[in-house]
């Protein structure tokens, strides 16, 4: 998360005496690396994942679920281990990475070497998951486990949920009333980011989530585990002046956002034109992928009536000023923003011409001497846009040490604003001095609580951002629909019990009569006649968009483009009226030179995508929400009670496993971790 400094990090009332600086310095990094890189072409496809673990720690005698908070002495002994690996290693053999993250009690793992766009790279990512979940549970406590588990459901409750116990009382970052100081990953970069996001804000931050309402639970529901006359930090009558809703669960603390789980994949373009191409495709699919990943309904103890993780996340840094958000006149502050700083995306930013302006209709506050700065560049509106508005933030975390920097040779400045910008996707631009290329982050989906779903996940996006390529699918509406989206698919049960938006002609060009469904920029193509060699791997460089046969006259207005569909129909089709995602996906498998048993294996990834989206599948949230209401000591009144959650997780780590079935979750054939524990290639 973010960039990890060893320094002295500012307070607020010091950092903010250099916002200007490290704004104007960024924009000068960002313009050496475009004036470097602007022009470079023909990267080949590599792209990787991000798998977040919380590390859970189970006490058999009092059934109790708590957080192990020994992040630091776990990564420790893990890079070690992954050390001695590596020098025991073949050159062709890349050995998985740890990474620290907010919370004290999560780790973060990806592969030790991008991917690349071949089949057998393809298929190894579910194993390289499987090795890098079972390297660390080798070396925990025998009483540890690592999960794959986007919220833990108890964070905050009264009594102890982490190991050790700590008070929430000695919260000098956060002033949270249910998480202690010790939640927090200790380098100096997460409690001043957390303690500056308040400063910042003004108050501490407020997340209300709305209550399950069940047979038994309260009416209205009042939460008695909050502190109501806690007199502690003079953020603490907020809750009782409103801060804390009625019917809600409340939530007050960066760690419940940031302490999430998610699945992450970063994509390299060909050049930066495909990356803002792939960057927008993906855009109009984070909603529904957030939708289909959905694994999160249980905050501080009880069941919510929400399934996803987005808008706690959105809340806990949002450092938003009351001017900011609009409550007050502008005065002190610049902007007035519609949006935390984690949020969905903004703006469209591909000039090609298939980005009609009219789907960039909401509004978008910019710095307008920055976006001068960048124009007088010689770049272009859209991503000048892009940047100016990006750079509108502040910078919450400042080290002494790096305030003066060479420009030339670093991005650190730019970074700092771009990497706490956290939207759904994030167009990322090549670091200095590496071999990287640009990039997209698709940054929606929640983890799964097995490796077999997320590298099912992994598979099916990375197989879809080259059918959008290769197809030139358009799937641009506007983004307030996309916005829109994104609060539907967050509600519960969304992937079978609501409809989203999506564009209903998904083909960039206008079609004869005669022509089939897809029009193809690559060498393998379904429409014409005779069928062209297939490809051995997938490529990453495409022609741009054709121009439409009738010229650049669109067609019909933007809000006759578009309709409400359901999710069973975005992923596996209308009849004739609309493809869906899943077939697409199948017409792009068939420009592949794939072996039968190769694509056997990928079509089982397809499969869960399928079967969650059909419905005949649960998600992660309804199975957990099931569960909980199925549980014998469950009393009908929302609460999650300690022996709840530790007999949840414990099933969640034998599912796993393979140990305990779950046919209503996964594929009958499902076989789990302790068959197949993963392997690199050693």
């Amino acid at each position: 998360m973010g960039l990890l400094y060893l320094g002295t990090p500012l307070v607020w009332d010091e950092a903010k005496k250099y916002a200007d600086h490290v704004r104007t310095h960024g924009i000068t990094q960002f313009l050496h690396i475009w004036d470097r890189l602007k022009d470079r072409q023909g990267d080949e496809l590599l792209w990787g994942d991000e798998i977040e673990y919380m590390v859970v720690s189970f006490d058999d005698k009092e059934k109790n679920a708590k957080l192990s908070l020994r992040q630091t002495e776990i990564l420790a002994k893990l890079n070690t281990i992954v050390d001695d690996l590596g020098a025991d290693c073949p050159d062709n053999v890349s050995v998985p990475k740890f990474h620290p993250e907010y919370g004290r009690y999560m780790l973060e793992s990806t592969p030790g070497a991008p991917y690349t766009g071949s089949i057998p790279d393809l298929l190894s990512v579910e194993s390289n998951m499987r090795y890098r979940r079972n390297l660390a549970r080798k070396h925990l406590k025998p009483n540890e486990i690592p999960l794959t588990f986007t919220s833990f459901p108890r964070l905050g409750v009264p009594g102890q949920f982490t190991e050790p116990y700590f008070d929430p009382k000695d919260a000098i970052s956060s002033h949270s009333f249910f998480l202690p100081e010790e939640v927090t990953n200790p380098h100096a970069r997460f409690p001043t980011l957390t303690a500056n996001i308040r400063r910042r804000r003004g108050s501490k931050v407020a997340i209300n989530l709305p209550i399950f309402i069940d047979e038994k639970t309260p009416r209205p529901f009042i939460d008695s585990t909050i502190p109501w006359d806690r007199a502690l930090y003079p953020e603490d009558p907020d809750a009782k002046l409103g801060a804390a809703l009625p019917d809600h669960i409340y939530l007050d603390a960066m760690g419940f956002g940031m302490g999430c789980c998610c699945l992450q994949l970063t994509f390299q373009s060909c050049n930066v034109a495909d990356a803002r191409r792939m960057y927008d495709g993906l855009i109009p699919i984070g909603p529904i992928l957030l939708a289909l990943s959905a694994a999160s309904p249980v905050w501080r103890g009880y069941l919510a009536d929400v399934d996803s993780r987005w808008n706690v996340i959105a809340g806990s840094v949002d450092d938003r000023t009351e001017e900011e958000r609009g409550l007050k006149p502008l005065k002190e502050n610049k902007f007035r923003i519609p949006k935390s700083r984690y949020d969905s995306v903004d703006l469209y930013i591909s000039n090609d011409w298939i980005n009609r302006p009219e789907y960039n209709d909401n509004p978008l506050p910019y710095d307008e001497k920055i976006y001068d700065r960048l124009r007088g560049h010689g770049i272009d509106d859209l991503l000048s846009k892009h940047i100016s508005h990006l750079f509108i933030r502040d910078p919450l975390v400042i080290f002494s040490e790096t305030i003066d920097q060479d420009d030339t040779v670093s991005s650190d400045h730019f970074e700092n604003i771009q990497s706490t910008n956290w939207q759904t996707l994030r167009f990322k631009p090549p670091p200095p001095n590496s071999g990287i290329g640009w990039r997209v982050e698709f940054r929606s989906m929640e983890v799964q609580m097995t490796d077999f779903e997320n590298a099912a996940f992994a598979v099916f996006v990375v197989l879809l951002s080259r059918a959008i390529l290769n197809f030139n699918l358009n799937f641009y509406i506007p983004i307030s629909k996309v916005d829109e989206n994104m609060e539907r698919a967050q509600q519960r049960d969304a992937s079978t019990s609501r409809s989203f938006y999506f564009r209903k002609d998904v083909y960039s060009t206008v079609r004869s009569a005669g022509s089939s469904a897809c029009s193809s920029s690559g060498t393998s193509s379904p429409v014409d006649g005779a069928p062209k060699k297939k490809e051995k791997k997938m490529r990453n460089c495409f022609p741009p968009v054709p121009t439409p046969e009738n010229g650049f006259a669109y067609t019909q207005p933007v809000e006759e483009e578009y309709e409400e569909m359901s999710m069973n129909e975005i992923m596996n089709g209308k009849g004739d009226d609309f493809p869906g995602l899943l077939p697409l996906v199948d017409l792009y498998l068939d420009t592949l030179e794939i072996e039968n048993e190769d694509m056997v294996k990928i079509q089982k990834y397809l499969d869960l995508v399928r079967r969650r989206s059909n419905g005949s599948l649960m998600t992660p949230a309804s199975w957990i929400r099931k569960f909980v209401q199925s549980h014998p000591s469950y009393k009908k009144d929302s609460v999650v009670s300690q022996e709840i959650n530790y007999d949840l997780l414990l099933a969640v780590d034998e599912i796993e496993r393979g140990v305990r079935r779950a046919p209503d979750l996964l594929p009958e054939d499902y076989t789990g971790g302790n068959k197949d524990q993963g392997s690199i290639g050693l």
